[in-house]
């Protein structure tokens, strides 16, 4: 679904919003014979919650504010970043200046406004 040109489905939507969730539990499973429980936790962490916003109104369970623990939070201007400043196969790479935009104007709805700003 990733690589699709043009707009998912609602089912497709939805589908591609699991990733998060399975993530997680791929983390939870794979990496649960590690000696290094804390590095295993935020590794969960950021797969599980990097679509969480700031505001509450992300996936996959909702969370708002400093509930989404700190390395899903800057996961997600990262994520973000990331996916509007390369090409892919349904856009072009937006300039850096565009991207820095972006993330300014989600600040306090997508993203932790301190970690904006650090940005």
């Amino acid at each position: 679904m990733l690589q699709k040109p043009g707009k998912l489905t609602d089912g497709e939507y939805t589908i591609m919003k699991e990733h998060a969730a399975r993530g997680g539990e791929i983390i939870q499973n794979t990496f649960n014979n590690l000696d290094n429980p804390e590095f295993q936790q935020i590794a969960y962490e950021v797969a599980r919650y990097h679509h969480e916003k700031y505001n509450g109104k992300g996936y996959p369970d909702g969370l708002a504010g400093e509930e989404i623990p700190l390395h899903a939070r800057v996961m997600a201007i990262a994520d973000v970043y990331d996916a509007i400043s390369q090409k892919r196969c349904y856009w072009d790479a937006m300039p850096v200046e565009e991207c820095f935009n972006i993330i300014a104007k989600g600040s306090g709805s997508d993203f932790d406004p301190e970690l904006t700003e650090i940005f």
